[in-house]
């Protein structure tokens, strides 16, 4: 038996706190979800005749209004996701929001790169369907309303 088996749960409790540890993986997962929403949507500011272009050339309609839903949905969403505000909701939405990107921006597997976004956007969506189904954690403004 290894010198690691053989550690008693109660000596691990003793020394590790694993409701903290949960608390901050929570964190950190919420931080590393936006972040790509965030950058994406100060991107689209930066350049919003770009994006309204990509969104033409995908066969989309309302391309302009198609910018704006998606910079509020990604800064907004990616800065409530943060914090902890209303984080099953927004989770929710984000969810949404990445499958349907997803199916209108990157539906041509037989495209490797699409391939990859496409495969990407559903893994996001696994991660912020553990964010629906478990909440923000200690350390989210949620937690304060409880």
């Amino acid at each position: 038996m290894s010198q690691y088996a053989s550690i008693s749960q109660s000596d691990v409790s003793g020394r590790f706190d694993s409701s903290l540890a949960l608390s901050v993986a929570s964190l950190a997962g919420r931080v590393l979800l936006s972040a790509i929403y965030l950058i994406s949507g100060l991107s689209k500011l930066a350049a919003p005749a770009a994006t309204i272009g990509y969104i033409t050339s995908a066969g989309l309609p309302f391309a302009p209004l198609g910018l704006a839903i998606a910079v509020v949905v990604e800064i907004l969403g990616g800065a409530a996701l943060i914090v902890g505000y209303r984080t099953r909701f927004v989770a929710s939405i984000l969810a949404v929001f990445t499958v349907a990107t997803a199916l209108g921006f990157h539906s041509n597997l037989a495209d490797q790169g699409q391939f990859i976004h496409f495969f990407k956007n559903i893994a996001m969506t696994g991660g912020l369907l553990q964010v629906v189904a478990f909440g923000a954690g200690r350390f989210g403004l949620d937690a304060r309303r409880t």
